[in-house]
């Protein structure tokens, strides 16, 4: 990364104040690349660094940086300066930054903006939180299907400047309801006298303004696109989302499902940006839920006391059943939550995931079961801690096994389903949760297992 091998430089440039050399540098770079060097040095040298960058590279820079880094560069600004940014920004981009900061600090940068800005960015903010409306700019290209080729390429001359993007000009009635989208290869291929309506195939994809951003993602994914239009519920053009806002969105929902896996509430900001009594109030609550799950283990254990004291070398296995039981089950749940995720089974794919889930945890208990009777066989020939009845303390466990592993398997598969089912997220059924559950049952499924092998024995 060139950001990276050339911050030293870079620094000594900020501590020289030779902020005119600077701005040659950072004229040579791309916007990214500035935006990913700014958010590396330590925060009291980013807003003189910034200042070094000139013109509509600026403003392209500024739009790279994460929403609470672009808050903390404005407070430190100029109110003129502060006032270009805002209004020169992607409407959908600055939209994400009014969403970052409180109610107050948006209702001063709303007072930056122009009047023809400020009344966009409230249309945005109309929609509801997590909207496909609150990801959309307005900037694109509208023409009617009367139109010739000519007058479509000489309107994208005019206007095209400031739209989003250029690759698809979607077609519009009198009403502005959406009829069509083109591609931009049909008009720069096509005779100048040609008619709109004659590229048109009448087969489009839209967004509604109002459909949850989660569920958009999908739509890109599957029909591959790189932008699509919005609508409002009568059908008329709002808008267009882009796929850049999209993997954004993509890459929260990813993040907050792995944050889940790890049995944690998800974080509002980034790990370093999250203040610390924050960051342990959402890691205390489920780590509690967990705790008082899995002192139902002692609970279990204090049930079978009897039979731990007359055979004390099943405490040793304890562990054993414990950790592959709740593997089992974190595997399976990590394998489900990810497929409904990405649209790979529904709910009613249930019944056959139970299907195959209770053949794949037969197949893995019976080979961690094999292993640890082999286990136990192979160590009773060098030493006698196993006992006389070793064979079936080895029959114990493997028996154990496969019931705990083929049980895991069974919940951690299941319980995505149910919590979806109910409407909550699937990930809450997160790795540690499982195990927990998989650990108390496990324990009884063990014990009874002891009881009916070692009776008239050890028992």
């Amino acid at each position: 990364m060139i950001e990276k091998l050339l911050q030293p430089e870079i620094r000594d440039l900020i501590a020289a104040d030779d902020l005119e050399t600077l701005s040659e540098v950072f004229s040579d770079w791309l916007p990214a690349d500035i935006a990913g060097l700014l958010t590396s040095l330590p925060e009291d040298e980013r807003p003189q660094a910034f200042s070094a960058i000139q013109g509509d590279l600026a403003a392209e820079t500024f739009e790279y940086l994460d929403p609470s880094d672009q808050a903390w560069l404005l407070e430190g600004m100029t109110r003129e300066k502060a006032s270009a940014l805002l209004n020169v920004m992607s409407p959908d981009d600055r939209t994400a930054l009014l969403e970052e900061v409180s109610e107050e600090t948006a209702g001063e940068m709303m007072n930056l903006l122009s009047t023809e800005e400020r009344e966009v960015a409230r249309t945005l903010l109309d929609f509801p939180e997590n909207s496909v409306g609150r990801l959309m700019t307005p900037d694109y290209i509208a023409v009617l299907e009367d139109w010739t080729v000519r007058r479509v390429l000489d309107h994208i001359r005019t206007h095209g400047r400031n739209s989003e993007t250029l690759d698809v000009i979607y077609v519009v009635d009198a009403n502005n309801r959406l009829v069509d989208d083109v591609h931009i290869r049909k008009f720069l291929l096509a005779e100048f006298h040609t008619g709109v309506a004659d590229l048109m195939d009448n087969q489009f994809l839209a967004l509604r303004a109002t459909e949850d951003q989660e569920s958009a993602i999908d739509v890109f994914r599957k029909y591959d696109r790189t932008v699509l239009p919005v609508i409002d519920a009568r059908g008329r053009l709002l808008g267009i989302v882009t796929v850049d806002d999209m993997l954004d969105v993509a890459e929260e929902e990813a993040t907050e499902d792995i944050q889940k896996f790890g049995g944690l509430e998800a974080l509002d900001e980034p790990y370093v940006s999250t203040p610390l009594l924050r960051m342990v109030r959402k890691r205390a609550s489920w780590l509690v839920i967990l705790f008082l799950g899995e002192m139902l283990t002692a609970t279990a254990m204090g049930f079978f006391e009897g039979q731990i004291a007359r055979a004390v070398v099943l405490a040793l296995f304890v562990p054993l059943i414990i950790s592959s039981g709740g593997n089992s089950g974190s595997q399976a749940a990590t394998l489900i939550i990810r497929a409904l995720a990405l649209g790979e089974v529904k709910l009613r794919d249930w019944w056959l995931v139970m299907r195959r889930e209770l053949f794949s945890g037969l197949i893995l208990g019976l080979i961690l079961g094999t292993i640890g009777f082999l286990r136990i066989a192979v160590w009773s020939m060098f030493s006698q801690i196993y006992g006389p009845h070793w064979a079936l303390v080895g029959l114990t466990v493997g028996l154990s096994l496969i019931g705990i592993v083929l049980w895991g398997t069974l919940a951690g598969s299941m319980l995505p389903f149910i919590l979806k089912r109910f409407g909550a997220d699937p990930a809450t059924s997160s790795a540690p949760f499982v195990a927990t559950l998989v650990d108390v049952t496990g324990l009884i499924i063990y014990f009874t297992v002891a009881v009916l092998v070692l009776r008239g024995t050890l028992l």
